[in-house]
């Protein structure tokens, strides 16, 4: 029986490793599904089984356990920053200067509450101690090993910080997911109807294309070419049809137009008044979509590495018989075909022809579903190499005892956001089925939270038995509810923000990857996603500058 001893006692043992990582995930996993009053943790109880395992003497290799807690972290935000960054900026300029500063005032509050507390309690902790409650309240380890790399620099030699961060962490995480689950209550969320709220205000910030009809009343226009009239309105549209002489066709830009011809168009809403006005008048009775004519519609995927980056202008649809692209879907958006509109991978393309035209269309574009399937993991582990190599670049601010990094996960996180809006302007493929996306942050998180609990096990139960644990845990309550339920209020009261982006505000603000896991038990939607890393960058930021800020502007009152 000696292999059974060793496969359970040795933490040097890639098997043993194995062995406790998958017993951790499978009980946290199937615990975390149980709901107690009609809330469940998910995949935020694989946290606490990690903790009860260690101290019960399951141990992991120190230098194998570090690696796979920051491979975790790193494929979470990663494929969370794929996932939203064809729809970042956008959602930046809608709403991302109201989230973001409510995230500088979350982190702001939680400092002057750490300060307030350290001043209340200093008999009891020293400032360094506040910090490590601080930053586990907030769930930030970052900033946790940045402190420690400061007080290393200063020669503390006091509790080790990250006894207190062990005790406050997993109250933090749950208290933040109970201030959200608080927040529902308090404004009586109906979370159907917020997802209505979502679809509604991303087809308003992303001027989704509409369709209408107009009658050539204007006898300036007989005879003219598409391609002209539009260069007289000064507003882009699409003429999908026109009906002339009892004859349905799909017209090239060159194609002419009449007195009385009836035209169907795709413009953004905003420019259909103008448009209307210019032709004459609009036809609301008819619809030359449903009328007997030889034209047909499809929507095309693009599967075609080929077409990944390149322009609408640059397929030169005047040379496939009449085929017009009147919208394209992305990520959940519809977009206007504008020609200078790089098309990406997966994106659906909605054309509109004769049938012959669209089946070369088609094989043009690829439609070849399957294709989709297959990860291109060059691009991803690119993609992860230069998140590290950002994430580890050195911010010198002068006055600081060390420079500033955004670490393990916000380098990954932006570089991803910047591969998924940006990366196919380099015929870099950043798509990603949604299944492989979920299952690969899934992964990731889940070995995250297991190797979180696996270190931190013992010397969490130690210091709540023998130790200040009790008082690090209270503390650390207040500093994670205060802050973000007055910003979560605001956001509500004040700004009427989406109840989804609030609860990715929170857990974006205070960094917390377990409950965006939990938003996402919310919602199928993204709008969670899009908050979480509309503020993660600056939260992350400020959360790794603020502690060391405070060690510089308070080093007298630091104790040990």
């Amino acid at each position: 029986m000696d292999w059974l001893t060793t496969l359970i006692t040795n933490p040097d043992s890639i098997a043993h490793i194995l062995m406790v990582y998958a017993i951790v995930i499978a009980l946290g996993m199937g615990l975390g599904h149980i709901k107690v009053f009609g809330v469940s943790l998910g995949v935020t109880f694989v946290l606490f089984v990690g903790l009860a395992l260690n101290y019960f003497g399951f141990q992991v290799n120190a230098t194998v356990l570090n690696f796979i807690r920051d491979f975790g972290l790193i494929l979470f935000v990663f494929f969370i920053g794929l996932q939203v960054g064809p729809s970042f900026f956008s959602s930046f300029k809608s709403g991302g200067i109201v989230l973001n500063s409510l995230a500088v005032l979350a982190v702001v509050l939680s400092v002057v509450i750490t300060i307030v507390l350290y001043f209340i309690f200093s008999d009891t902790l020293s400032l360094a101690q506040m910090l490590g409650i601080h930053y586990g309240a907030v769930t930030n380890t970052p900033g946790l090993g940045a402190t420690q790399e400061a007080l290393a620099q200063m020669n503390y030699t006091g509790e080790n910080i990250a006894v207190a961060y062990a005790c406050a962490y997993p109250l933090g995480v749950v208290s933040i997911i109970g201030t959200a689950i608080l927040l529902r209550l308090i404004f009586r969320i109906d979370l159907a109807e917020e997802d209505q709220h979502w679809d509604d205000d991303e087809k308003k910030n992303n001027k989704a294309p509409i369709y209408f009809h107009v009658t050539v009343a204007n006898h300036a226009l007989d005879g003219r070419s598409i391609r002209d009239i539009r260069q007289f309105i000064g507003r882009p549209f699409i003429c999908s049809r026109i009906l002339h002489n009892g004859e349905i066709r799909s017209p090239a830009p060159g194609a002419l137009v009449y007195h009385l011809d009836k035209l169907r168009i795709v413009a953004e809403e905003d420019h259909k008044d103008a448009i209307v006005a210019f032709f004459g008048e609009e036809d609301k009775e008819i619809d030359l979509a449903t009328e007997s004519s030889p034209l047909t519609s499809r929507r095309i995927v693009v599967t075609r590495p080929e077409i990944n980056g390149m322009a609408i202008a640059d397929l030169h649809l005047s040379t496939f018989d009449g085929v017009n692209i009147t919208r394209v879907y992305r990520a959940g958006m519809q977009l206007f075909p504008y020609q200078n509109l790089h098309l990406q991978m997966g994106d659906q393309v909605f054309c509109v022809g004769p049938a012959n035209a669209l089946l070369r269309m088609e094989g043009r574009l690829g439609n070849q579903v399957k294709r989709l399937e297959h990860p291109n993991l060059v691009t991803i582990f690119l993609g992860i190499a230069l998140g590290i190599i950002f994430g580890s670049i050195p911010i010198a601010i002068p006055g600081m005892p060390v420079p500033l990094k955004l670490g393990l996960a916000g380098g990954p996180l932006i570089i991803a956001i910047l591969l998924g809006r940006f990366g196919p302007l380099a015929h870099l493929v950043t798509y990603t089925t949604s299944s492989a996306n979920l299952m690969l942050r899934e992964l990731g998180i889940a070995l995250f939270l297991a190797s979180v609990g696996l270190a931190a096990g013992k010397s969490f139960v130690d210091a709540i038995i023998n130790g200040n644990g009790p008082l690090y845990m209270a503390l650390g309550l207040v500093v994670t509810i205060v802050p973000i339920l007055v910003v979560g209020i605001i956001a509500r009261k004040v700004f009427n923000i989406n109840y989804h982006s609030i609860v990715g505000l929170l857990a974006g603000s205070t960094t917390n990857p377990p409950t965006l896991a939990y938003a996402g038990t919310l919602s199928e939607k993204n709008s969670s996603a899009v908050a979480y890393s509309t503020v993660y960058p600056l939260s992350m930021f400020l959360r790794i500058l603020s502690g060391q800020l405070v060690l510089l502007i308070m080093l007298p009152f630091i104790s040990g």
